[in-house]
């Protein structure tokens, strides 16, 4: 399997829509690829607060129109970041969107972990409730959004939902660089999956960002490692690997905690 993690830059000297006729170049540009994927609110920046009310979008908005025509012009499947959707009540949430190889939406997901202790996304936007994955011919995805990335429950109900491979688009800050590889490297082996992370570029709001685009293996082997700017990691994978690697040390098998109590008798 083919997997392209599009690091693209956002400055603010870009406006929204020229980055998502760039965005849509760059992934018709994936020719080949099985499967694109594209960071954190890169449409507005993960850090650009200010900017969240007003260039919110409705789920089938003009983000969702365009990534739907790039994925189906290039025959690809798209995970293609995530958006600030406004949802029909008013509510803004931080949502990532799956199109197929037809341009169909396959599945939507609003992050459940909000970023900001008790200010900037954290009460700007609302909280997703539920865990997603979405089945591809070649693998399960598990869906996560950077801040997510520090909370090992989510991606064990995402393994007990049948992922394989799990997607985390971001937004992360240069400063906490050291934390991204790290804990990309501890989902993976935890859950004995690929953990393909994909950021941002360029600075939000004054935030630098840590690019480095990760793609990592069961076994917490670094496949692919991107730099600091704005550039498209690809790399070759095999999906059978989360299977052998689970056979060969079944470790999940030993899980106790966090499983479902018996019932009392």
């Amino acid at each position: 399997m083919r997997a392209s993690l599009i690091q693209i830059a956002v400055n603010e000297d870009e406006m929204p829509e020229a980055r998502r006729v760039r965005a849509a170049a760059l992934v018709r540009e994936q020719a080949g690829a099985d499967l694109v994927v594209l960071p954190e609110l890169w449409t507005t920046g993960a850090f650009a607060f200010d900017d969240f009310e007003a260039r919110a979008e409705p789920l089938t908005g003009p983000t969702h129109e365009a990534m739907a025509k790039a994925a189906s012009d290039t025959g690809v499947w798209l995970h293609a970041g995530s958006v600030p959707e406004r949802a029909p009540d008013g509510v803004l949430y931080n949502t990532s969107l799956v199109f197929s190889p037809s341009g169909d939406l396959a599945a939507s997901y609003r992050k459940i972990h909000r970023f900001g202790f008790d200010k900037g996304e954290a009460v700007l936007m609302g909280a997703g409730r539920e865990p997603v994955t979405a089945r591809l011919p070649e693998t399960s995805l598990g869906l996560a959004t950077c801040y997510d990335l520090r909370f090992p429950e989510l991606f064990r109900s995402l393994v007990d939902a049948g992922a394989e491979t799990l997607v985390i688009p971001a937004g992360w800050p240069e400063r906490r660089r050291a934390h991204w590889i790290l804990l990309a490297q501890a989902r993976a082996v935890e859950n004995q999956a690929f953990v393909l992370a994909c950021g941002t570029a360029g600075t939000h709001a004054g935030v630098p960002q840590a690019g480095h685009s990760i793609v990592v293996d069961p076994w917490g082997e670094v496949l692919a490692e991107a730099g600091a700017g704005e550039e498209v990691l690809t790399v070759e994978f095999d999906p059978a690997k989360v299977a052998t690697t689970r056979e060969q040390f079944p470790a999940l098998k030993d899980r106790v905690m966090g499983l479902a109590a018996p019932h009392p008798r």
